[in-house]
C-alpha cells in the first residue's frame, strides 16, 4: 500500500469519515474525535490488508484438484 492510495486512504479515512461522524453524533471532546478517527483508520488498514490477500491468484491457471494434488506432491517431497 502506498502512493495515491494511501494518501487517499489516510484523508478519507483518517479525517473526513470521522470528522463526519463526529459532528453528525454531536460529539464534543477531542478525545472522542481521536478515538473515531483511530477506529476508522484501523478499520480501514485491516480491510485494506485483508482485501490484498484476497486478491491475490491462489490456483495460478490450475484447477482446484490439481493445486491440491501439486500441494500434497510438495509435501511428500519435503519428508
Amino acid at each position: 500500500m502506498s502512493g495515491p492510495r494511501l494518501i487517499v486512504g489516510v484523508i478519507v479515512m483518517g479525517i473526513g469519515v470521522p470528522l463526519t461522524i463526529f459532528f453528525l453524533f454531536g460529539l464534543r471532546t477531542p478525545s472522542q474525535f481521536l478515538t473515531v478517527a483511530a477506529t476508522t483508520f484501523l478499520a480501514w488498514g485491516v480491510a485494506d490488508f485483508l482485501a490484498t490477500i484476497l486478491e491475490r491468484p491462489r490456483l495460478q491457471n490450475r484447477s482446484p484438484g490439481m493445486a491440491l494434488k501439486e500441494d500434497l506432491d510438495r509435501r511428500r517431497g519435503e519428508e
